[in-house]
């Protein structure tokens, strides 16, 4: 942990340095460090890439969704939200891009966020003809409850979260009861990781929400089960994601869109930088793994964000022209 430390003050100090030398080229920019995981480390590698390799004064703001789109939209700060959730903003921001304030960028996550039913690959390996959610409910035997083994366990989305309401609403659809299973509760996001980790320990099946990018799906390998259909969007928003739908039907997880939105200012101050923005897009299976390292040495956004760089080059390289990338390895 004392490494992780220092390396973090060290990149603080090189972000300072290059900032110092080469601002006027680029000038000063305020990124959003979001809340979440994923979108911190984000951050991070925007504000190292941005300060080491094109000469900006790049700073840290803390942030999250909607606070942050509210300045950025009124204020014209911060400059730069690496990774916003689409679903949550989209008519605002849509009208925000139309009127030219706001410039959605690259495609951050190229995959989407992703939700679904999962169950882990060791069991999928093991049982190819479970292909789908409906195959999976056949077999209440190989899913055990962990109250009532007689019974197959759905592990449903943390209380009080939006995903709680859709796996309900899917399970009901599904009619879960009727086929021996039991929704379980698992009250919070640590309880549904325990129960992944707990099933990856006895090698046992395991059946339930969970979504990307997150350090649990880059630590456990797991396989997602569709539903046999693709995201009926029109019902989704009638039934699927509303709370005590009394006639929920078999729907598929919407993929969400996240993207990197910036300022109109900070595209007319920093075009070149823009050119890295718009290229900037990695996959979940990437991010995923980036926040298990985290997660396994409790290392914070800017460790996460220097171990990618070290770690990815073939990933961050194709994001960059060559002179700026042997920039950004000299500063590692």
């Amino acid at each position: 942990m004392k490494k992780l430390l220092a390396s973090t003050i060290l990149a603080a100090g090189v972000y300072a340095m290059a900032g110092s030398a080469q601002a006027a080229d680029c000038g000063d920019v305020s990124i959003a460090e979001m809340n979440w995981a994923s979108a911190g480390v984000a951050a991070q590698v925007d504000a190292f890439i941005l300060s080491n390799g094109y000469g900006c004064n790049a700073s840290l703001v803390v942030g999250d969704t909607m606070p942050t789109f509210t300045s950025m939209n009124e204020k014209g700060q911060p400059d730069v939200a690496p990774e916003m959730w689409m679903d949550s903003l989209r008519v605002p921001l849509d009208a925000a891009v139309k009127e030219g304030r706001l410039i959605q960028a690259a495609e951050i996550l190229s995959d989407g966020g992703v939700q679904g039913w999962w169950v882990p690959k060791y069991f999928a390996d093991a049982h190819p003809d479970i292909k789908t959610v409906q195959d999976a409910i056949k077999h209440p035997d190989l899913f055990p409850a962990p109250e009532d083994s007689s019974k197959g366990a759905v592990f449903n989305c943390p209380a009080g979260w939006s995903c709680q309401i859709s796996t309900t609403n899917l399970y009901k659809a599904i009619d879960g009861d009727a086929a021996g299973f039991t929704l379980v509760d698992t009250g919070s996001a640590a309880g549904l990781d325990g129960s992944i980790a707990n099933a990856y320990e006895k090698k046992a099946g395991w059946l339930g929400y969970y979504w990307a990018p997150t350090a649990i799906l880059g630590k456990y390998e797991m396989t997602k089960l569709g539903f046999g259909m693709e995201t009926d969007k029109a019902e989704w928003d009638r039934c699927t994601s509303v709370t005590d739908c009394p006639d929920p039907k078999v729907n598929g997880y919407p993929t969400s869109e996240v993207y990197t939105i910036v300022t109109k200012g900070f595209a007319e101050k920093a075009e070149v930088a823009m050119d890295y923005i718009k290229k900037r897009s990695w996959e979940n299976a990437t991010v995923n793994k980036v926040l298990a390292w985290m997660d396994e040495n409790q290392g914070n956004n800017a460790d996460a964000a220097k171990h990618f760089l070290e770690t990815y080059p073939e990933v961050w390289t194709t994001w960059v022209t060559p002179d700026v990338a042997e920039k950004v390895k000299a500063a590692l």
